[in-house]
């Protein structure tokens, strides 16, 4: 997740802008926790606790260029190559932190004819660091496959640990911050959307409780929460985290039908992050009552037609209820 077009993303780092702790601090430690020092791939490599090639999963500020840790820094300086998906974003990185390192680029179009190379490199010996636009690698991201298959050839994999948008919102959120569910993007099609939500709708009523994140496109934004509300309902407490840690941050809380309301009206710009609370008690202490819904539809429609219907309104998948219409039709021609 990232938007570089931002004007806070580029925005330079003032060396003397950022209040810095000492490693023998106790304040910059856990209350009651000794000090634990982390050193750097070289300080890895002298000691000898990793020997041979290195693959280092790296988080990138997702707004802040301010968010980039010194380890992270120290990881893309010393890596023999740097793996991003776009080697003009990640350049940015470098030019602001004096990085030197070799950038290639790594993205969901080359990754599968990319990793049989990139692991001959690391069982070379070679240290390579992976980095995404914005945030940390994998999540919603490319990395995956290389990740596997450093695992499978036995090549030590770490990661240095940071920004990332989906937590960072649900921390915002006022939701209950665990359980949660990071689903990633939803489908772009409403029809293939609704189908999943319907899935985790499904989930809900089988006891799942949990808050749930997506990331979405600006342009789909009306449209994924106008479709949250028919499959989650109209109230189900909704938040919408945009732009986060840049100048232009905004959370707004409402239910998914007010916030539909209000996207549509006013399209939103940047980087979102959208977050759907648990049911309530009350709403599953009178669950819908499938049965005498699909009575009703058979009523009017053909099986097919009572189908979709019902399980756009209870929130199932909609083969789960077409199964069941089939049945209760059944029953009705005896």
């Amino acid at each position: 997740m990232s938007d570089p077009s931002s004007p806070s993303f580029s925005e330079p780092v003032s060396a003397g802008s950022q209040a810095t702790l000492s490693p023998d601090d106790p304040t910059s430690h856990s209350e009651g926790m000794p000090p634990r020092h982390v050193g750097s791939m070289a300080d890895i490599q002298k000691n000898g606790s990793v020997e041979g090639g290195l693959l280092t999963l790296v988080a990138t500020p997702i707004g802040n260029l301010g968010d980039l840790s010194p380890r992270a820094v120290n990881a893309m300086r010393e890596a023999d190559l740097v793996l991003c998906e776009d080697t003009r974003v990640t350049a940015r990185l470098f030019s602001e932190f004096n990085i030197q390192a070799r950038a290639e680029p790594l993205h969901e179009h080359n990754e599968r004819q990319r990793v049989p190379g990139l692991i001959a490199r690391l069982e070379e010996g070679q240290k390579i660091a992976l980095v995404s636009d914005a945030g940390m690698p994998l999540l919603s991201d490319p990395g995956y496959r290389l990740v596997r298959a450093a695992i499978k050839a036995g090549v030590p994999v770490t990661a240095v640990p940071g920004p990332n948008a989906a937590l960072t919102a649900l921390v915002l959120s006022g939701l209950p911050p665990h359980p949660y569910l990071f689903v990633g993007f939803p489908p772009p099609r409403s029809a293939a959307r609704r189908e999943s939500f319907a899935v985790l709708r499904a989930a809900e009523r089988a006891g799942l409780r949990a808050t749930l994140i997506w990331h979405e496109a600006p342009h789909r934004l009306a449209e994924m929460l106008a479709d949250l509300a028919v499959v989650f309902g109209d109230a189900r407490p909704t938040v919408v985290a945009r732009e986060l840690t840049k100048r232009f941050e905004e959370v707004r809380r409402d239910t998914a039908a007010a916030l539909a309301t209000l996207y549509e009206q006013a399209p939103p710009r940047g980087e979102i992050t959208v977050l759907v609370g648990p049911p309530g008690e009350k709403e599953d202490a009178d669950p819908a009552d499938l049965d005498r819904q699909l009575e009703a539809a058979l009523a009017t429609s053909s099986v097919k037609d009572a189908a979709t219907l019902v399980a756009t309104t209870v929130g199932l998948p909609r083969k789960v209820v077409y199964a069941r219409a089939l049945e209760l039709s059944a029953a009705r021609k005896k």
